[in-house]
């Protein structure tokens, strides 16, 4: 294995198996070691800090790895190996799984916004109208309530989204600020009409909100909420 940098300054590990090839991120999602430090055996990639896995083949988490990591589609042309970038929506956890033609809607709907450090995505009591999805950068989070303010304690990478209050009927205002840390591009996506694309795929809806779920018990644990 080994580490490279694609165009843009994106740091990839680039791996075989056999005579497979696959890219995955550079860095652990744990702690952002760098993952070609670690231990590989042609199948299984250990982290060399805190033992966290994968299957090489799929990216998959096993033993203590919470996480799966981003992988990128690989082609070999001769004795050259490209890497395909891939939009944020594609590697987004909450979109994986649904259908072909929803996340196609979905996709249609997205707006691309470039966001300078100190940049404020949203603010306190904002409609919440829209849900992002970080495409690069850093986002920081405060959540206020009732005149208190805390730091969120969680930053996102590439495909994690954000301002999801816009995915439920119950919060139709902010109770968050969300700020770039650093130049940062979004995609930004309309709660309702994903919903009315979701109700109209039931498989692809269930899927949606059952991550949906599963994220903000991650994100609220992450901020020390109750």
């Amino acid at each position: 294995m080994i580490e490279c940098e694609a165009e843009g300054g994106l740091a990839l590990l680039v791996v075989n198996s056999g005579d497979d090839y696959f890219a995955y991120q550079a860095l652990c999602p744990h702690q952002d070691a760098p993952l070609c430090e670690g231990l590989y055996d042609g199948t299984v990639l250990t982290c060399h800090q805190h033992l966290w896995q994968w299957d090489i083949r799929t990216g998959a988490p096993m033993g203590l790895a919470e996480e799966a990591l981003e992988s990128f589609p690989v082609q070999v042309e001769g004795d050259s190996i490209y890497v395909v970038a891939q939009s944020a929506l594609n590697a987004a956890e909450l979109l994986i799984g649904i259908s072909e033609p929803t996340l196609a809607a979905i996709t249609a709907l997205a707006q691309k916004e470039d966001r300078d450090a100190g940049s404020i995505c949203y603010d306190f009591g904002a409609p919440a109208d829209d849900f992002y999805i970080l495409e690069s950068g850093r986002v920081e989070f405060v959540i206020g309530r009732d005149g208190r303010l805390s730091p969120a304690g969680f930053m996102l990478r590439k495909g994690e989204v954000f301002g999801w209050a816009a995915l439920l009927d119950s919060q139709p205002q902010r109770i968050a600020r969300a700020t770039c840390l650093e130049p940062s591009r979004l995609l930004r996506i309309n709660g309702k009409q994903t919903l009315e694309l979701l109700e109209k795929d039931s498989v692809s809806g269930y899927l949606v909100m059952r991550r949906l779920s599963s994220l903000i018990a991650r994100y609220l644990a992450a901020s020390g909420s109750k």
